[in-house]
Parts: C-alpha cells; sequence; structure tokens
C-alpha cells in the first residue's frame, strides 16, 4: 500500500485516529489516482505520545517549536511524510509570514478542516474506516468545478489565499465561484503585506504545474492581484501591436507565449517578461508599430522585478540572458552561430524554446517555427563538431599565460583570453596553443604601444 506502512497505521490506531488530509484527497477525487505524496493528521493522541510511538519505526523531527507538525521518516526509507495534530492557525507578523497555532489533539477534525482555505482542501479521509470527511463539500465542489473559499475571513486571515485560488484554478482548469472572486476584488490590495518570498513560491507553482498559466494570470488581472505584485505587468494590458506580426495586444500575446513554452521555470520566466518593456518602447508608424530595444530595456527591468521578489541571482541571470538575447536572428553566418551560441552561455536551446513560443503566441500561424527548428538542428550540428566556445575551451590558460609572459594575476588575463576567445571564434582551427600565444604576445604588444 501507499503511504505509511500497515504496522505504523495499526499502532496508531490502537491509540488515536488517523487521516490522510490536504492536496493527495483532492488530487484523487479530480484525477482519480493514488498519490505517494501523503500528508497525515492525528488526533487523540498527545503530541509526546506520538513522538515516542512513531520514534520506535523511524526518525522524527519536529517542524518549529509549537507548529504541531513531525516530519517523521521511517527506517530504511528516504521518504518523509508530515503528520499533525489537528490545528487551528491563522498568519500574523509582517509579511504573514509567521503564523499563530495551536495544536490539540482532542480536537475534532472538522475543526481543523474549518482552517483551511477552500473546500476542495478540506477533505479527510479517515483511514480506519476509509469513510470521507467531507464538511463542506468539498467533493461536490470539484464535481462543479469551483474554487470556493471555506470562510467570508479567508483572504482577511492569510491574503495568499488569493494567490493560491487562482493558481488552483489554473491548474485544474476551475472557475472561481463569484463570492470567493468578489472577496479577491475587494481584499486584493492585501496581497502587499504578504512577503515576497511567498508570492514567488506561488507564482512558481502557476509557472510550473499549471498547462495553461494563462488562466491564473488573467484572473489575478480581473481581480486587481495583479497590478499589486506585477504591475510592469499589468501596464501590458490592452497595448495593441499594429501590423502583420500580432493578432493579440502585449498582455495576451505574453501570456500565450507562456503557455507555449516548455513546463520549465527559467524559459516560462522568461516568456512572461520577455515584451515587458513594449509598452514604453512603443513607437506607431504607417505599417503599424515598432518596440525597438524593448529586448535591452526589458532585461534591465526583469532583473529589478525579480530581485524584488526574491528570485535567486542565478534565476535572475538565466532570465535577463533569455530575455536580452530573444529578438535574435536566424541569418547568421558560421562565425555569427559560434558568437550567439557563445553569448546564450550554455542556454541556446532555452532561448529558441522562447523563440518558438513567441512565434506561435502572435497568432498569426507558426510557419515561422519550422524556421527555428531547421536554426535548432544548425545549431546542435555545430555544438556536435566541438569549435571552442569560451575561454575554458582554449589550448591556453591563464597560467600559461602568466608563465609565458612573466604577468602577474589581474584583469590583463582575462582581457588577453577573451581576446584570443574572439580570434578563434572566427577561426576555430587557431586554437593551437603556439598560435595562441603568438597572437596573446601580439595583444600584448599592442596594450604597450597603447599605453
Amino acid at each position: 500500500m501507499s503511504g505509511l506502512e500497515l504496522k505504523v497505521l495499526k499502532e496508531i490506531l490502537k491509540k488515536g485516529k488517523i487521516y490522510e488530509v490536504g492536496g493527495t484527497v483532492r488530487d484523487f477525487f479530480i484525477f482519480g489516482e493514488e498519490s505517494e505524496e501523503k500528508d497525515y493528521l492525528v488526533s487523540r493522541i498527545p503530541m509526546e505520545d506520538l513522538i515516542s510511538l512513531l520514534a520506535k519505526f523511524g526518525r522524527v523531527e519536529l517542524v518549529g517549536k509549537s507548529f504541531g507538525v513531525i516530519k517523521f521518516t521511517p527506517k530504511r526509507h528516504k521518504k518523509t511524510y508530515d503528520i499533525a495534530l489537528p490545528r487551528q492557525e491563522f498568519s500574523t507578523g509582517v509579511g504573514h509570514k509567521d503564523f499563530q497555532v495551536t495544536f490539540d489533539h482532542n480536537l475534532k477534525i472538522e475543526e481543523d478542516l474549518s482552517r483551511r482555505d477552500f473546500t476542495i482542501n478540506a477533505i479527510a479521509k479517515d483511514l480506519s474506516t476509509n469513510q470521507i470527511i467531507d464538511p463542506f463539500e468539498g467533493r461536490k465542489d470539484i464535481q462543479r468545478k469551483i474554487i470556493k473559499m471555506i470562510s467570508p475571513q479567508a483572504f482577511l486571515e492569510d491574503p495568499l489565499r488569493m494567490l493560491r485560488g487562482v493558481g488552483f484554478a489554473a491548474r485544474f482548469e476551475f472557475e472561481i465561484e463569484e463570492n470567493t472572486f468578489l472577496a479577491m476584488q475587494s481584499n486584493s490590495r492585501l496581497i502587499d503585506t504578504v512577503s515576497p518570498e511567498r508570492i514567488q513560491d506561488e507564482l512558481n507553482k502557476l509557472l510550473l504545474k499549471a498547462k495553461k498559466p494563462s488562466l491564473g494570470f488573467q484572473l489575478m488581472q480581473k481581480s486587481g492581484i495583479l497590478k499589486e505584485i506585477l504591475p510592469e505587468l499589468e501596464n501590458c494590458v490592452r497595448v495593441d501591436q499594429p501590423g502583420p506580426y500580432h493578432k493579440f495586444d502585449v498582455f495576451e500575446h505574453t501570456l500565450y507565449t507562456v503557455d507555449n513554452a516548455p513546463q520549465d521555470l527559467i524559459i516560462r520566466l522568461s516568456a512572461l517578461f520577455h515584451d515587458i518593456c513594449k509598452p514604453q518602447t512603443k513607437v506607431v508608424t504607417e505599417e503599424g508599430a515598432t518596440f525597438y530595444g524593448h529586448e535591452k530595456f526589458g532585461a534591465e527591468l526583469v532583473e529589478k522585478v525579480l530581485g524584488r521578489l526574491r528570485y535567486s541571482n542565478e534565476i535572475i541571470y538565466a532570465v535577463t540572458l533569455l530575455v536580452a538575447k530573444h529578438m535574435f536572428t536566424t541569418a547568421v553566418t558560421d562565425k555569427g552561430l559560434r558568437r550567439l551560441i557563445t553569448k546564450t552561455e550554455g542556454r541556446i536551446f532555452d532561448l529558441l524554446e522562447l523563440r518558438k513560443a513567441d512565434i506561435i503566441a502572435q497568432g498569426r500561424g507558426d510557419a515561422g517555427v519550422a524556421e527555428i527548428v531547421e536554426f535548432e538542428q544548425k545549431v546542435k550540428d555545430e555544438i556536435a563538431r566541438k569549435p571552442p566556445f569560451s575561454v575554458k575551451d582554449l589550448k591556453v590558460n591563464g597560467n600559461d599565460l602568466m608563465k609565458k609572459f612573466k604577468l602577474n594575476p589581474g584583469p590583463l588575463i582575462g582581457k588577453i583570453l577573451n581576446h584570443l576567445l574572439e580570434k578563434v571564434l572566427d577561426e576555430p582551427e587557431f586554437n593551437e596553443s603556439e598560435k595562441l600565444l603568438k597572437e596573446a604576445e601580439m595583444f600584448l604588444n599592442q596594450q604597450k604601444v597603447k599605453t
């Protein structure tokens, strides 16, 4: 059986009750499949006794000091399960990052379920009887395909729930129930009180778990949430793109680009922001409009936006790189092809996926995709030939230069290596140590003349 081992369940059931709760119960009724990712709730056993009981069967770790949650890893297993006592909680503190939690092993399962966000998440399964506990008719809402809040105070207690609701609606392709959506509109400004880290986490889930993240971003825009967390994207709404290339406005095009991009965080973030500066760079012409430089300004802006949302430096660098390069041309020589591969720093295929999605989302047919597929094959062929693409591929390194020319470590070494790389990108056959050292000597002599 999936989940906790039978002997552990039996031991718990001797003294108390155990329920399966959370997303796996919800997902079973949506998709009809059992999941290995299970969360449990145990009642009628005090926390100390539950810890002692579980310790006989594996490793026990507490989550925080008073959350009433145990991380349990059975012996000879790598899988860890969350096991909680019935709780009541609400978010507190700056950014709603902290939670005031009270847990009570005598609390009824229905009271624990009542603290949850939406009816579809407030379903439990009694593992002793297989009875389904569904006090808020979550199964009925799953059948109706709606997201419905449990309490009118749901978004006041934790405004992040609005973003979670939007994410669920996109992932499951459900609608948000009318009163729930009205509550989102009324409380949309409260999302500003949530920490950037928690907002980032929900955005990532939307981008990674939804086949069509556009459904979520459209709901954010209609509810007023988008202008609070991503005003730069809100600025793209109803910015038309007259001319022969685009069927949709900038906002619609952006969302369809995200939908058509692979479910990869870097590529989908790049798709989300690739045209973020089109509103600022739009110039109306007789033929339609131009957006010169939008990729350059977009890269600068996205660095600020992702920094504000506390993304890692690695992700920020990758996304800004793809946004900056997304207007590349396929009409390049072999030299130009090698330079593009070099400048994308190992993300050339991510860039090509972004361009494919961009073309499809123009809404004028996907004939241009064939051109990118053909270009992609050229990239693969060139990489297979293994010409030098970076300083690391050169047949000389910094130590060689310092030894040969009696140089000290410093910026000059990097300048020489970059000069040599430019040379071999044009002429791959030039990548021989003797030729490179002779070229380095000439470069050094030119530097001396300049100074």
